[in-house]
């Protein structure tokens, strides 16, 4: 069960789109933009106010790749497995990632919701292969060792987020 924040939130969202099935999809991307993913307790709620079943709205929201019922971390880092990231050895920088934050295939998210490590057909940055992205960025060149240096950087960020949260 959603804390009651979370349907005030999804209540703000809606108001912004006519109560109809045409606006399912921009309001579950914007709830999505807010939470990093998609409550399916949230996904029924938005079903009922416009009107649409719960099924249709799954159909809906499961065809598209981009919506995650799972939540995501703070920082999305997704691992190119193409043809040209493949053969310059992605595969050494996903199992030090994997190893690194206690991750698997099957687990993805770190336990405190920093990380998430998503292994992506193509990332169109094949001249940059091995390409890794944090969230937007795309990372060039990947290797183990840059791999681990970005993790530092990243946890760093968060340490002097909190320090700064302390003042």
């Amino acid at each position: 069960m959603l804390d009651q924040s979370y349907y005030e939130t999804a209540n703000e969202i809606i108001s912004r789109y006519p109560l109809e099935e045409k606006s399912l999809i921009p309001i579950i991307q914007d709830i999505q933009a807010t939470y990093r993913y998609l409550p399916p307790d949230l996904l029924d709620y938005v079903a009922k106010k416009i009107g649409i079943t719960e099924t249709k709205a799954y159909s809906v929201a499961s065809f598209y790749e981009n919506f995650s019922f799972e939540q995501k971390g703070k920082y999305v880092l997704k691992i190119c497995d193409g043809t040209a990231c493949h053969v310059r050895k992605s595969t050494p920088v996903l199992q030090y990632l994997r190893q690194e934050l206690g991750l698997s295939e099957t687990k993805q998210t770190t336990d405190d919701l920093m990380f998430t490590v998503e292994v992506v057909s193509c990332l169109g940055a094949c001249g940059l292969a091995p390409a890794m992205m944090v969230n937007e960025q795309v990372h060039p060149k990947m290797t183990p060792e840059k791999a681990a240096e970005l993790l530092k950087e990243l946890r760093a960020k968060e340490e002097e987020g909190r320090s700064d949260d302390q003042n």
